[in-house]
């Protein structure tokens, strides 16, 4: 990945979260936040 294509992806992953916070008051970004910590926990426990 070069660094115009990881700074494109930083930019819209940026705008995604502000977006969220403005129209949704952060609620979807902790909703992925919680699924992504039930993941881990879930890979852990099959390692």
């Amino acid at each position: 990945m070069s660094n115009r294509s990881a700074l494109i992806l930083a930019l819209l992953i940026a705008v995604g979260l502000i977006a969220d916070q403005v129209a949704n008051d952060g609620q979807a970004s902790m909703f992925l936040a919680r699924k992504m910590v039930d993941l881990i926990d879930y890979l852990a426990f099959w390692r």
